[in-house]
């Protein structure tokens, strides 16, 4: 089948051979001497491992991706093959263009639009900002101002729940594994990031700023436009955004996108398990060193509809 190419602008300008430097630099001290690699403990050893930064680290990145551009529809939600490009650190950091990544893959073919349609929503997200500044603090619709979230300065229950999240204890074992691989590495797989946040903000009714916050000091890719409206997205506070009352199930969503292999890899106390055991253990089944849910799916359900009810006259 003949593919259209989607129309972007003009090819990117190639590198220049020469860069004029001034002839003296101004005093300056070097990066070294700020003293910011962690050493005690080193936590960094995954994130090294994980992401080459710099141009040359965003080349290879999209060489690796170009070829699978067009398989990207059926393989980017599923947490075990990791079928997203994992461009948007280097995006972010102006390592490379959108036009760059938009040239070297629009003309794939197969589901490659669907792709293509992600960088746009990249840009769309630049542009709320420029709309409204405050856009990663302030809810997008005004009558969540007054929605009963359930604040962890209030309460050592509520506090231990987000710290539970944050660190991959809620009992849920795809929730978990994204928590894990994200202060491991830097990242979280896209269907994975928004399982954990609809967790945290519709079964621990939590506000979805602690996420945002959470996210924004833990992530590489982490982008003020993308992360604020991502989150308002799943939250159903943002200006285009999911219903609330939309709430997503971990654990059938765990079974649907074939998310057995990464629980294995991310939370190893449950690699022993089956396939059909992994995603939901039962008593019976689930190790004495993994932690029983916080929540249960139906009563976390029914408390976030509870609580929407409050506001949505």
């Amino acid at each position: 089948m003949w593919h259209r190419r989607p129309a972007c602008g003009p090819e990117p300008a190639p590198r220049p051979h020469t860069v004029n430097a001034p002839d003296d630099w101004p005093a300056s001290d070097s990066l070294d001497d700020w003293d910011l690699l962690p050493t005690a403990p080193d936590w960094a050893s995954g994130i090294r491992d994980e992401w080459e930064p710099g141009e040359e680290g965003a080349r290879k990145r999209l060489d690796a991706f170009r070829d699978e551009a067009a398989h990207y529809e059926g393989r980017r939600n599923l947490p075990s093959v990791e079928g997203t490009s994992r461009l948007s650190p280097h995006l972010h950091f102006g390592e490379i263009s959108p036009g760059a990544v938009w040239h070297a893959t629009s003309d794939k073919g197969g589901s490659v639009a669907t792709f293509l349609g992600e960088l746009g929503w990249r840009d769309y997200a630049q542009n709320v900002i420029l709309q409204f500044p405050d856009y990663g603090k302030s809810n997008a619709r005004d009558r969540f101002d007054e929605f009963p979230w359930r604040n962890p300065n209030r309460g050592h229950t509520i506090a231990d729940e987000l710290q539970a999240w944050q660190q991959g204890r809620t009992g849920y074992p795809i929730v978990d594994a994204g928590m894990r691989q994200l202060w491991h590495t830097g990242w979280m797989h896209n269907r994975v990031r928004m399982i954990a946040a609809s967790f945290l903000i519709k079964h621990l009714l939590i506000d979805w700023r602690e996420g945002e916050k959470w996210f924004w000091d833990t992530l590489v890719d982490a982008d003020y436009a993308s992360n604020a409206v991502n989150w308002q997205w799943v939250a159903g506070t943002g200006i285009d955004s999911n219903m609330f009352v939309r709430i997503m199930a971990p654990l059938s969503q765990s079974e649907k996108f074939d998310a057995a292999a990464y629980i294995r890899q991310w939370v190893p106390e449950l690699a022993d398990l089956s396939d059909e055991a992994i995603h939901d253990p039962s008593d019976e089944l689930r190790p004495q060193d993994y932690p029983a849910k916080l929540v249960g799916h139906r009563e976390a359900r029914e408390r976030a509809l509870d609580a929407y009810s409050e506001i949505k006259s």
